[in-house]
């Protein structure tokens, strides 16, 4: 059987992302975020989105394009405290933001790709990240129950990765990326090396390409994947 070929140009992948859309973001700060998709998202201007990320970014960088330019209508992060603008868009209601216990929003991810309805957690009884949430008993003891996570799209780099979309990635990018490639309806990868089909070891396959849709080699690494600011 052969395998098709998933690789693509920037453009014609982002432009697959709709109006509206749910995207789950990777990376760890700098690790393992898609800069050029989400650079190319900013250009293309789709609107009202929901995007799914550890952190917002810093200024200038990454997310913070689409904030600038209005295109989010909420963000599900686990804290903004490094982008200023970030926090000013929430503060005047330019954003909503949904705040998630770092764990707890790996956790609903990788639910949402296992295919569970929702997980139960004691983090967050009795604070502010309870509220509105359904509380249930467990064993005797108060439990969250916070649904999982899943996407239209999610938005990966991966370090290597071939034609059918297998994956690796480097280092911190291991975080959210594999989880997020798992939990979305379509899985657009940027890669800083794209190898002939057979060129990843099997046991270097994090991602397999059964999940992946599109893959886009990068001719170069922009400034933002070696900024580390603060």
């Amino acid at each position: 059987m052969k395998l098709p070929n998933k690789s693509t140009t920037l453009e014609e992948a982002v432009v697959a992302i709709p109006q509206g859309a749910t995207v789950l973001v990777g990376g760890f700060g700098v690790p393992g975020t898609p800069f050029t998709l989400l650079r190319e998202l900013a250009r293309q201007g789709q609107r009202d989105l929901v995007l799914v990320k550890n952190d917002a970014n810093e200024a200038g960088m990454g997310i913070d394009h689409l904030i600038a330019r209005g295109q989010v209508r909420k963000l599900i992060v686990t804290h903004l405290g490094l982008n200023a603008n970030a926090i000013a868009a929430m503060n005047e209601g330019r954003i909503e933001v949904e705040f998630c216990a770092q764990g707890i929003l790996a956790e609903r991810i990788r639910a949402g790709g296992a295919g569970l309805g929702a997980i139960l957690t004691d983090i967050g009884i009795d604070t502010e990240l309870a509220k509105g949430k359904q509380v249930v008993e467990m064993e005797g003891r108060p439990m969250l129950v916070e649904p999982a996570l899943r996407a239209d799209v999610a938005l990966v780099h991966a370090t290597t990765a071939d034609p059918f979309g297998n994956l690796a990635y480097a280092a911190t990018a291991r975080n959210f990326n594999p989880l997020m490639a798992m939990a979305a309806k379509q899985v657009i990868a940027e890669t800083e090396t794209l190898v002939p089909l057979g060129g990843l070891g099997a046991d270097a396959v994090e991602t397999p390409g059964a999940f992946v849709d599109q893959v886009v080699e990068l001719s170069e690494l922009s400034q933002e994947y070696g900024i580390v600011r603060r």
